[in-house]
């Protein structure tokens, strides 16, 4: 089943492709590797999941949080590619979490983008190398802020 089946199959829903937030390109193809700019928990029509995971939201809505940014990068992905039955695969994520100081739970945070992707293109081809990191803000207090290195086809 490609990629773009299995989101059917899993009932996902594409947001709309979230729009630039400053000067820079969303995806940036260099041979057969797409570099994807860091996302945030786009919900469509300007709206963000926010808040600092450890204080406003807990785990549980931190790891939906990281989710949903990659739904987001999806929905950049397909827009910029024309379909994700392009991407061959994942090869390495950046996730940074707003998060409290004394919250250490980072990695578990983003597994919410990389159990995604891995549903979407099977854990050989969707899960890649990864980071997860905390931060003490992101751009307009969103949860989660991700980019990605893809390989295309």
């Amino acid at each position: 089943m490609n990629a773009e089946q299995q989101l059917t199959t899993l009932g996902l829903t594409l947001p709309t492709a979230p729009p630039r937030g400053g000067v820079y390109n969303p995806v940036v193809i260099v041979g057969n590797i797409a570099y994807v700019s860091g996302h945030g928990p786009y919900l469509g029509d300007g709206k963000y999941l926010t808040g600092r995971v450890g204080a406003d939201l807990d785990l549980e809505a931190g790891k939906a949080a990281a989710k949903q940014t990659g739904l987001a990068l999806l929905a950049t992905l397909k827009s910029e590619l024309g379909s994700l039955d392009r991407v061959k695969r994942v090869v390495k994520l950046l996730g940074m979490v707003n998060c409290t100081s004394d919250f250490g739970d980072h990695p578990k945070v983003i597994n919410g983008c990389s159990e995604l992707f891995g549903q979407v293109w099977g854990e050989e081809c969707g899960i890649g190398a990864r980071s997860a990191v905390g931060m003490g803000s992101l751009p307009g207090n969103i949860a989660v802020e991700i980019e990605g290195i893809f390989e295309l086809q």
